[in-house]
Parts: C-alpha cells; sequence; structure tokens
C-alpha cells in the first residue's frame, strides 16, 4: 500500500509538471563557455565596484545550475552546427550537419514540436537568421553552409517570429547559381519584413508573421558588436522584447523562444576578451528583458541558458597568480573595428599616415601609454607594427569572422598580455558549458547533463508531444 501511495505520489508529480511552461525562452551564448561567464562577472566587478571578486550576472542568479558536455556524432570538438542541432532536437550528428541525422534525413526540432503543439514560436540570434544555430531550429540540411537553401525552409517551419542581422546569401544556392531573391519568397509566404526596431514598430501590428532584421545598408551577418554600437543600432534586447511582443499578441497560446548571443563566439574566434566579455552582458541584458515578463507569469515560465560549445579555450590568470580584468575597461572598440578605422585612415592619408596618429588612436581605444603603462619594448613593438603595416610586409591577421591589421593585432594581444587573460585557440574547444535555468519545470536542469538532455526535457517540461 505504501509502495503504491509512492508511486501515485510521483505520477501526481509528472503530471502537475507536464505542460506546466505556458512560455518558454531558451537563450543560448555562442561559444560561452564556463570561464567567459566568469571572466564577465570578474571584469563587472573591477569595472562597477574597483574590487577583486565577482558581480554576477542575472541569469547566474537562476537557482537552478549546471554544466553541459558538448561533443558531437563525429568529433569531440564540435562545431555550431551539430551543436545547435544537439540543442534544437536532442540528436547527436556530424559537424556542419543542420538538424539531420548522420544519414541526412531530418531530426524534429523542438521548436517544430511546439509548434505542432499550437504555440508561437520565435528563432533569434545576433547573427545572420542563417547562421548555424538559429537554422537548426527551423532548417533542415546537409551543409551548414547552405545559406540560400536554409532560408528557404524558414517559410517551411511557418514559425511565427525570426529575427537578426539579415540573410547571407539571399539569391544564390550552396553551388553558387542565381536564384529567386529570398525576400519576394518571404512576402508570398505570408511575412512582414520589418527593417529595423522603429520599422518593427510601424509594422508589428498588422503584420501575421514577422522577420526583423537591420536597416537596409547595415551589415546582414550580424548586429553590431556592443562595444561597437552606435545609437540607432538593432540590439539584441530590442529583439527580445520585440518577439515576446509579437508572440503574445491576439490568441495566447504560450510561446516558445530561442534567442542566441553569437557574437560571444565571433569574439572568442578573435581573441579578443573586452569584447567578448561585454557580448555575455549583452545576452544577460536580452535576458533581463525575458525575467521581466517572467515576473509576471512566474508559474508559467521557463527560462533555460546554455552554450553549444566553448570558443578559444579563455584562460583567466597566464601563470602570475594574478588577474587584471580592469584594465578591459579601456579598450573602446573591438580590435576588428579598430583595424577597419586605421586602414581607412590609411587609405585617405596614404604616406601623411604617421605614427603619431596611430600612437594617438592606441592610446585613445586600448588606454596604452596613459591609462595602461607601457615599457620601452612593448612600444617598440606597437612602432613595428605602424611600420610593417605602412610597407606592407605584414598579412592581416585572419580568424573565423573577422580580418585584422597586424597594428590591430598586436593591440590586441598586448592587451591580453596585460589583463593576464589567455587564449589557446582561435577555434573551439571540449570545455563543459553552463547551463542555467528559472521558472517552471526549472528543477529538472540538475547534474551533470549532456546538450542533448535539455531541448527533451523542455518538451517534457512544455508538454510538447512528440
Amino acid at each position: 500500500m505504501k509502495k503504491l501511495i509512492y508511486t501515485l505520489f510521483f505520477v501526481l508529480i509528472s503530471v502537475v509538471a507536464n505542460g506546466q511552461a505556458k512560455y518558454v525562452f531558451y537563450f543560448i551564448g555562442d561559444g560561452m563557455g564556463v570561464n567567459q561567464v566568469n571572466g564577465t562577472e570578474m571584469y563587472q566587478a573591477e569595472l562597477q565596484n574597483g574590487r577583486i571578486g565577482v558581480e554576477p550576472l542575472l541569469f547566474t542568479q537562476f537557482p537552478v545550475a549546471t554544466m553541459a558536455t558538448t561533443f558531437s556524432a563525429t568529433n569531440s570538438v564540435t562545431d555550431s552546427a551539430a551543436a545547435g542541432t544537439a540543442l534544437a532536437t536532442g540528436k547527436k550528428t556530424y559537424n556542419s550537419a543542420i538538424s539531420v541525422g548522420e544519414d541526412k534525413n531530418p531530426i524534429e526540432t523542438v521548436a517544430e514540436k511546439a509548434k505542432k503543439a499550437g504555440k508561437k514560436v520565435g528563432v533569434t540570434t545576433s547573427v545572420s537568421v542563417d547562421h548555424a544555430t538559429p537554422a537548426a531550429f527551423y532548417a533542415h540540411q546537409a551543409d551548414r553552409n547552405m545559406n540560400y537553401e536554409i532560408a528557404v525552409d524558414l517559410t517551411k517551419a511557418n514559425f511565427d517570429f525570426y529575427a537578426g542581422g539579415g540573410f547571407l546569401k539571399p539569391d544564390k544556392t550552396y553551388d553558387k547559381k542565381d536564384a529567386p531573391n529570398i525576400f519576394p519568397i518571404f512576402e508570398e509566404a505570408g511575412y512582414t519584413v520589418a527593417r529595423g526596431y522603429s520599422d518593427y514598430k510601424a509594422k508589428s501590428k498588422d503584420a501575421g508573421k514577422m522577420i526583423l532584421i537591420q536597416e537596409e545598408g547595415k551589415d546582414p551577418s550580424c548586429l553590431p558588436y556592443a562595444i561597437d554600437r552606435k545609437d540607432n543600432d538593432l540590439t539584441l534586447a530590442q529583439i527580445t522584447e520585440s518577439a515576446i511582443d509579437f508572440l503574445t499578441k491576439g490568441k495566447n497560446k504560450g510561446f516558445f523562444l530561442m534567442v542566441e548571443g553569437g557574437k560571444i563566439d565571433w569574439a572568442c574566434h578573435s581573441n579578443d576578451a573586452a569584447t567578448a566579455f561585454k557580448e555575455v552582458i549583452d545576452m544577460d541584458n536580452a535576458i533581463k528583458v525575458a525575467y521581466e515578463f517572467y515576473e509576471q507569469h512566474p508559474d508559467e515560465t521557463l527560462i533555460i541558458i546554455t552554450a553549444d560549445h566553448e570558443t578559444g579555450g579563455i584562460v583567466l590568470g597566464t601563470g602570475k597568480y594574478e588577474l587584471r580584468t580592469d584594465l578591459l575597461k579601456y579598450q573602446k572598440q573591438s580590435a576588428g573595428a579598430f583595424s577597419k578605422m586605421i586602414a581607412a585612415q590609411h587609405q585617405k592619408e596614404g604616406k601623411k599616415f604617421t605614427w603619431d596618429f596611430v600612437r594617438k588612436q592606441l592610446q585613445d581605444n586600448f588606454g596604452f601609454w596613459s591609462q595602461i603603462p607601457l615599457d620601452e619594448r612593448e612600444t617598440e613593438q606597437l612602432k613595428k607594427a605602424y611600420e610593417n603595416f605602412c610597407e606592407g610586409v605584414a598579412k592581416d591577421t585572419k580568424t573565423l569572422y573577422e580580418s585584422e591589421n597586424i597594428i590591430a593585432s598586436t593591440a590586441r594581444q598586448l592587451m591580453a598580455r596585460k589583463a593576464m587573460v589567455g587564449w589557446q585557440s582561435g577555434g573551439h574547444s571540449n570545455g563543459y558549458v553552463p547551463v542555467f535555468a528559472i521558472g517552471a519545470g526549472a528543477e529538472e536542469f540538475t547534474g551533470r547533463i549532456d546538450n542533448t538532455e535539455i531541448p527533451k526535457k523542455i518538451a517534457e517540461i512544455a508538454g510538447y508531444k512528440e
């Protein structure tokens, strides 16, 4: 009898939990390993209070915290496509696959399950809408570089809201053939395309389905880094706010919303610590928007935060038992933006492009000499980079998403050395990634887990049927 009572009790718990999350927020910090989070909190403590320690991000204060493994079916170190597929479908696959298995057959995603369950669905990012992680939630393609084919899949998924920088190849197929422009295809499928936050607000009321991207003329591959942002730039927080607004209008049956902080990864591929930490803070600002919604619907909302993999093998401390993240506050631009500025000025000035100008820019944008003392050897290192740049004898440093001239890359490396932040590579690593959760069903995310378990738990908690 006692055994029967316990059995009925656990069945009751299961029934109560099933379907309790009416609203699901799924945040993915691309490239955001444990040290990216810890480093950001150390940086915040120095920045805000001038002390050694941590100043917590909002999401690290959520009551449930654990870690996840990230390897793919074919590689110990995953790429974003295979990791995105795991986080979207609960299945491992080969690197570069977009929600297809090793047999190339489609695998249903948690977002597709949510749509079948009658929920409104949004897929959003700070990079292009057809990039690997967002694509894994709505598309099924053999290769992540099939951007046009992925964009066409967007209409087939028929989700309610998409947002990001734009689309990488709106009129070229994977095999480089001309194709019908994707934007009329979106419109024929019933989507209203809004370019920028103001345009969204003007069009959203009358739109049945929405695609929100940057204003005409801006880089479709991504939003600007937070460190480089201008006043009129679209932000991840605005995208999150717009998604909530759109997914709750009309008959409200609940929603599933994926939000990717995609440029944490890009900054880590470039080994740019100041830029990476500000991208983590930027994603936390988007999470704050979701948290405000959670506070209004605490019994019906689940917020889950994780990452697809770690990028760069970041090390907090390089052997001296010290860490000077406080110095990173003097960096005012990403290394990539600084590189473009220097190159543009050189093209404009030609032989009049002087070391005095470069030294002033290094001082203003990295704090060298004025805020961060440099010895004679370090100064000479930067001056030599200037000379090599002017003489054209040094090739640009190319990372996965950026290209930096020798002045910018030398400044970035010197900044890391001064801050005592180390990097192991310009690629991904196999390191654990964090998992944080709050709200309905959050207690299910305990103990060490694999990334494939996360979408399965979400589907169970939210009541999405197989």
